[in-house]
């Protein structure tokens, strides 16, 4: 099993959800970010840019002597929304996290929880 884990590409939580099912420990850690993006705008007769921003998470895996970082975005927003639109957009990120803490959780995965 060790020789499997140590050569398997894990990039998304399902693998790593997948493998503390079969018994093997896994732990993890979140690191919350939010990045300022640029979106380019191209329409017909119209170009510009847009300012972005993501809510992201990247989850760093430890198993056996083995660590593995996965990036997640959770939304991509507008920099120019309105308070409200950017509450809206932090429950919706939030709800997203808490839906994927029980996934590890309920695989024996340990993780401290982090919220926006």
């Amino acid at each position: 099993m060790d020789r499997i884990l140590r050569h398997a590409n894990f990039g998304r939580l399902e693998d790593f959800i997948k493998t503390a099912k079969t018994g093997v420990t896994v732990n993890a850690s979140i690191d919350l970010q939010k990045q300022s993006v640029i979106q380019k705008i191209y329409p017909d007769e119209m170009q510009g840019e847009s300012e972005m921003y993501l809510l992201s998470a990247i989850f760093t895996f430890k198993y056996g002597n083995e660590e593995r970082r996965v990036s997640k975005v959770y939304l991509l927003g507008s920099a120019g929304e309105t308070s409200e639109d950017s509450r809206v957009h932090t429950n919706i990120t939030n709800a997203r996290l808490k839906e994927d803490y029980k996934r590890l959780k309920k695989a024996n995965i340990s993780i401290e929880e982090k919220f926006f």
